[in-house]
């Protein structure tokens, strides 16, 4: 199961989010578990629950580097969530962003 994490400020309006794509995910029958957090959860949620893909909402933007770099060692790809993409609550679009980061972080992991 892949597990694609979101975190943003408080994890309020990232949740609404995290359930559209995770109902996508149901759909499609993507082993996937999509879930929502509060940036002040960040690093005690990465170091115990390992996830494949970490996404930052668009408030949050600004912690991309140092989130790249502070957990590169678990190896799960990071990305911004489009602030457009994010507005419209596009589960569909912030999924297959997801899964094309992971599918890139696995190619590179494999070469």
């Amino acid at each position: 199961m892949k597990k694609i994490y979101l975190f943003c400020s408080q994890g309020m309006s990232t949740s609404l989010l995290a359930g559209n794509m995770q109902k996508i995910a149901d759909e499609h029958k993507l082993d996937a578990e999509v879930k929502a957090y509060s940036i002040t959860d960040m690093d005690k949620i990465i170091k115990k629950l390992k996830p494949d893909c970490i996404l930052l909402g668009p408030q949050v933007r600004f912690l991309f580097n140092e989130t790249k770099t502070k957990y590169q060692e678990y190896h799960a790809p990071v990305g911004l969530i489009d602030a457009k993409d994010y507005g419209m609550m596009d589960g569909m679009a912030v999924l297959k962003a997801a899964v094309k980061l992971i599918k890139n972080e696995t190619k590179q992991k494999s070469t």
